[in-house]
């Protein structure tokens, strides 16, 4: 046979072939159609108010002027923001953008940042950590998890921490469920309100779900409110104005980190005095300064911390002196642990020192809720 008919009859079987059905080309699967979902449409939790300028804002559209613009702009972060749904798709994607092309800060890693961290509720309806959703620019479409057990069951889904949101869905294949969880019981529909500093806005968490706030939301099945601004946690009357508005099941102040002791021997009595007045059950907890992780070294940060846990005390007894009811007290010294690793630069926890803070806020939190605390 000629060397060009050979060929002629090669390349018309190996045609042949690709055209055959049953073959594995024809096979592969398609890929499936992804159905998106915005998270808003699914009951965002964390959001103390609707009237939002932007829709994942933390204050009302009003604070804008009232309250400092530090913590203006700060209220923009998504911190504390989340998500619960259900749905019995073996894949889960996630579609986010964030407003700010700053993914990460120089001792706080994207993920905590930028990112998005995904828990699911097992049979024993625990909450288990998932997948976190790695940004890698301002949108971000990726697969959070695949191949996951059959079976119905509900999902947690928080949003950054530390980076504004313009847009957020949840995507599973056509096909597949999607929606709403199930409303809290109405004993456990009330939120925890956090107002502090960066530690209560999520500094330095690796992820999303491991700031305290976020932790003790999946251990009491209770909404979360977090209030914390960076740098800018100071007990202000123009803040207490806005977290008066909210009703929650307590309010929890852990501002000292951004003051002095001299400030917080100013201000918090009439912290105090302001969320009193609107809420005269409400519980309200005051939390000491943490201590610095290297305070036992360098004696200023020691000196500044006894300062400020002197002060706040000072303030706790005179209020419960005078006959102030529902008032509670967190110490500081215990908040990261004692053996200095509970912390990245002597200040903001790692996961560690965070998981340390929700232990130590458990043991006055749990009780106020109506549960026994994990740790004795």
């Amino acid at each position: 046979m000629q060397r060009g008919s050979l060929m002629f009859w090669i390349g018309l079987s190996l045609c042949l072939i690709a055209k055959t059905p049953g073959m594995a080309q024809d096979n592969a699967p398609a890929k499936p159609e992804v159905q998106w979902k915005d998270v808003k449409e699914l009951g965002l939790e964390g959001q103390g108010w609707t009237d939002v300028k932007a829709p994942y804002d933390r204050l009302p559209a009003r604070a804008e002027g009232k309250v400092r613009d530090a913590v203006w702009n700060l209220s923009r972060n998504s911190a504390g923001m989340c998500v619960r749904f259900v749905t019995d798709s073996p894949t889960i994607h996630a579609r986010w953008t964030v407003t700010s092309s700053n993914l990460a800060m120089p001792h706080m890693a994207a993920t905590g940042v930028s990112g998005v961290d995904l828990y699911a509720r097992n049979d024993q309806g625990q909450w288990r950590w998932v997948a976190v959703g790695q940004p890698k620019a301002q949108t971000n479409d990726i697969m959070l998890a695949q191949k996951l057990a059959p079976g119905k069951r509900e999902y947690l889904l928080y949003l950054p921490l530390y980076n504004g949101v313009s847009q957020a869905e949840i995507g599973v294949p056509s096909g597949s469920t999607l929606e709403a969880a199930p409303s809290y019981a109405q004993d456990r529909a009330k939120p925890i309100v956090y107002y502090g500093t960066s530690i209560t806005h999520g500094a330095c968490a690796s992820r999303p779900g491991m700031v305290h706030t976020a932790i003790l939301q999946r251990r009491y099945d209770r909404p979360a409110i977090n209030l914390g601004f960076s740098g800018n946690g100071r007990m202000e009357p123009e803040v207490g104005d806005f977290l008066i508005e909210l009703d929650p099941a307590v309010y929890v102040i852990d501002c000292c980190p951004n003051m002095s002791g001299a400030d917080t021997a100013a201000k918090t009595k009439p912290l105090v005095a302001q969320l009193r007045k609107a809420h005269p059950e409400t519980p309200i907890v005051l939390v000491e300064d943490r201590r610095y992780t290297d305070s036992w070294l360098i004696t200023s940060k020691g000196e500044r911390n006894d300062a400020n846990h002197i002060a706040l005390k000072k303030a706790y007894d005179e209020l419960i002196a005078a006959g102030e009811k529902n008032l509670y007290y967190i110490t500081g010294d215990e908040l990261l642990g004692e053996d200095g690793e509970g912390a990245v630069d002597s200040s903001h926890p790692n996961d560690l020192g965070f998981m340390r803070q929700a232990d130590a806020f458990d043991k006055v939190l749990a009780p106020l809720v109506g549960l026994a605390p994990l740790k004795e």
